[in-house]
């Protein structure tokens, strides 16, 4: 499970983030829903520990996001979007087995898991091949497969499937529902409402650092007396831009 408990990010005397508080339990997807800007990545880096809270904090598979980073990084994984940040002269399965190093993982089991997510992912054909020559897709499958191969119990997605074809989206939606299906606590932040709509359980609408609303689908529907998402957001977020 994962808790944030008022977390806060200033950049000067910017509030990137504003003491943002939700949870998130196991095989549940939570959306984070919000404009370029809001205080998404902000809020999924501090998660990753890639960037230090100004104040609050958050609990990770038992552990707290400021007194035991290491022991957080050790069970979440991280998908952004983007580029995949693969090392090119590397091979698909070099770049795997570096971050399963990083996450202190027995050479042996590296070696199973490699083969066994090469088998998962359909990448058997390419698994010892350099990365530099891949097509997108070929590399969004190996940035995957190196998110889990520690086996995580936390996944974080950023905007995952920004710049990708339909093909590739799709590829990107069906790897999250498994995700959810094997009972991992997801994080998931986009400013497509239909994605959205389409993946989480439950969602938060983000804006100016401030969680101005959270719930399912139909709890927001309701309290917002809307007939659609898009409806919610523009009363919440549209006029305050």
């Amino acid at each position: 499970m994962l808790e944030i408990i008022e977390l806060t990010k200033k950049f000067g005397e910017v509030k990137a983030v504003n003491g943002i508080s939700f949870q998130v339990n196991e095989g549940e997807i939570f959306g984070l829903l919000g404009e370029n800007g809001a205080g998404k990545t902000t809020t999924l880096r501090m998660l990753a520990t890639m960037l230090q809270p100004t104040s609050g904090t958050a609990i990770l598979g038992g552990y707290d996001l400021i007194r035991e980073p290491e022991k957080v990084r050790s069970r979440i994984g991280i998908l952004f979007g983007g580029e995949s940040g693969l090392y090119d002269r590397l091979t698909a399965a070099e770049n795997i087995a570096y971050f399963g190093r990083l996450n202190n993982m027995d050479e042996g089991k590296l070696k199973e898991r490699i083969r066994e997510l090469a088998k998962v992912f359909d990448m058997e054909e390419y698994i010892d091949r350099r990365a530099g020559k891949f097509s997108k897709g070929m590399k969004q499958k190996v940035a995957f497969a190196r998110s889990i191969v520690h086996n995580p119990d936390i996944m974080l997605f950023d905007e995952p499937t920004s710049g990708l074809d339909v093909s590739a989206i799709r590829n990107v939606h069906e790897f999250i529902l498994d995700c959810k299906a094997q009972g991992k606590t997801i994080v998931l932040s986009s400013h497509t409402m239909s994605e959205v709509e389409k993946l989480c359980d439950r969602i938060g609408i983000i804006h100016k650092g401030n969680l101005v609303a959270q719930g399912t689908i139909a709890e927001l529907l309701e309290q917002h007396s809307c007939g659609s998402m898009e409806e919610v957001f523009v009363k919440l977020v549209g006029e305050k831009l």
